[in-house]
């Protein structure tokens, strides 16, 4: 089992979880706030989509995809 497969498992939910109820968690507000400029108002979606795709290679590291 290969935990950095877990660990970005875990951050991509953290992003997707975050983006969807537009947190006003510190870390993600940090993120926000930096990433703005290039994405402006669609921030959020972009972090969701960046999630899911974290969460898919979290999984393919994990089970030896990759």
């Amino acid at each position: 089992m290969n935990y950095y497969g877990i660990l970005m498992i875990l951050i991509g939910c953290f992003f997707v979880i975050s983006a969807l109820r537009k947190s006003s968690f510190v870390i993600y507000q940090i993120l926000v706030e930096k990433s703005k400029k290039l994405w402006g108002d669609k921030v959020h979606v972009f972090y969701l989509f960046s999630g899911i795709l974290i969460i898919i290679v979290g999984i393919l590291l994990t089970i030896g995809g990759i």
